[in-house]
């Protein structure tokens, strides 16, 4: 019935094809063949119980006489499907041949199938290289390269042209301390922390683009909510009459996210216990000061400083989720003390048709129309105290003729992590960068 634990696989024949673990009620009754990790396994008896994982789910498989590996080994099974009402899908496999692929050398340091209640968050990241093999772990991250697969499509779809942007460069593109310096060469270099005015230079090519890349953030913040280094979902559009046009396209993209989130990851969705978000055909909009406004009204909260404070931020979803039944609204009109230079000022220069969009409780974009104008544009320079030295590799393409435009940046991790309810944002990206963690 077995095969010599971790002996090679002879076939006198062509072996059958490899059937995937969510395929197993296709072929009942039927001789398939498994390949995965041991996810779990127990003795009954004589009767050995192995838990095969693979990309798509478990599969229990049932034999006797079964030298068992450490769990994780990887592992082949051959062996008859029978349907079983309490096994994983419903149905088991009753092994005839099971070959060790590659065994493990030594236990694993988490007990992927009981993480959720033994083992401690931060040994959750130690260890991520192991823990992210976690059901619910590598779902998060499915959930993730699909709501980055619908990002492509929509933007594709509306014709828009990915860029792909230098992330080694000579100044930030928002100023500030908040830069990872390098040494490139014998020259002071930075790790971009926005592609915002490459974009907005490709704009004078394609009009409308979009770029998928990391961006840095050398901020000491130890919170639920910030990385170091992050996906950054951008994008950037030509041609517009105001700031209006580019939530509405956001609005339209994260519309289309949810639809194909709805499509390819239901399972995901019920496994983590999550639901996704309706959106509205036009999410509400609020300026800055009536937000403040607001939740001191409804709520007794008061704002200080040029933004909302992150309970601010909660309070004003939780008015819209309960007024309005969405989970998303549009801070619209920020001062410009809470925007970087290139956000395009409002009359009377106080304020900027810049704006942020909150997600159940959470800032999750920052965007708005730019200046587009030379000499606004090396104004504000001025009036921020920037050198104009230092982005005259960016100004100088507004001598010839930028057209109004305008966009946005979406953090794809915060964006998951809300979707999905996970409390903190270092657990939405595979291996998170943040002050105190540099490996694995």
């Amino acid at each position: 019935m077995t095969a010599p634990e971790s002996q090679p696989a002879q076939h006198a024949t062509q072996p059958l094809p490899r059937t995937l673990t969510r395929d197993l009620g296709q072929h009942d009754a039927q001789t398939v063949r498994l390949q995965g990790f041991l996810h779990a396994r127990r003795d009954l008896g004589g009767v050995q119980f192995a838990v095969l994982r693979d990309v798509s789910g478990l599969a229990q498989c049932v034999g006797s006489g079964l030298h068992l590996p450490l769990p994780e080994s990887s592992v082949e099974v051959v062996g008859t499907v029978r349907a079983h009402p309490k096994a994983p899908g419903g149905y088991e496999v009753q092994v005839s041949e099971f070959r060790v692929l590659s065994a493990a050398v030594q236990a694993s340091p988490l007990e992927i199938p009981k993480m959720e209640w033994n083992v401690n968050p931060e040994t959750m990241l130690d260890y991520r290289y192991v823990s992210l093999r976690g059901l619910k772990e590598r779902a998060a991250l499915r959930v993730q390269a699909e709501l980055v697969r619908a990002f492509h499509q929509h933007l594709d779809a509306e014709g828009f042209t990915e860029i792909s942007t230098p992330k080694i460069v000579s100044a930030g593109a928002e100023g500030g301390a908040n830069l990872f310096k390098l040494d490139y060469f014998g020259e002071q270099a930075y790790l971009a922390q926005s592609p915002q005015l490459y974009k907005q230079i490709m704009v004078g090519v394609f009009e409308r683009v979009y770029e998928v890349a990391p961006v840095y953030r050398a901020e000491e913040h130890a919170t639920s909510r910030h990385l170091n280094e992050y996906l950054s979902l951008d994008v950037e559009m030509g041609f517009i009459d105001s700031e209006e046009d580019v939530m509405d396209l956001e609005n339209r993209l994260l519309g289309s996210i949810m639809v194909h989130l709805k499509q390819s990851c239901a399972a995901e969705f019920t496994l983590l216990g999550a639901t996704l978000p309706d959106v509205l055909p036009r999410i509400p909009r609020i300026p800055l000061m009536e937000a403040r406004e607001l939740v001191n009204r409804e709520y007794g909260h008061v704002v200080g400083g040029k933004d909302l404070d992150p309970e601010a931020e909660r309070l004003l979803c939780q008015y819209y989720a309960e007024k309005e039944g969405t989970d998303f609204v549009f801070v619209t009109r920020y001062p410009r003390a809470a925007r970087p230079f290139y956000a395009y000022p409002e009359p009377g220069g106080e304020l900027t048709r810049g704006f942020d969009l909150l997600f159940r409780g959470i800032e999750i974009t920052s965007g708005g129309q730019r200046i587009n104008e030379y000499e606004m544009l090396m104004t504000s320079i001025a009036d921020y105290k920037l050198n104009p030295e230092s982005l005259a590799g960016y100004t100088e393409v507004f001598k010839y003729g930028m057209p109004p435009h305008g966009g946005f940046a979406i953090g794809a991790e915060r964006l998951t992590a809300r979707l999905l309810g996970i409390a903190n944002v270092r657990y939405a990206r595979a291996f998170p960068r943040d002050r105190n963690r540099l490996t694995p």
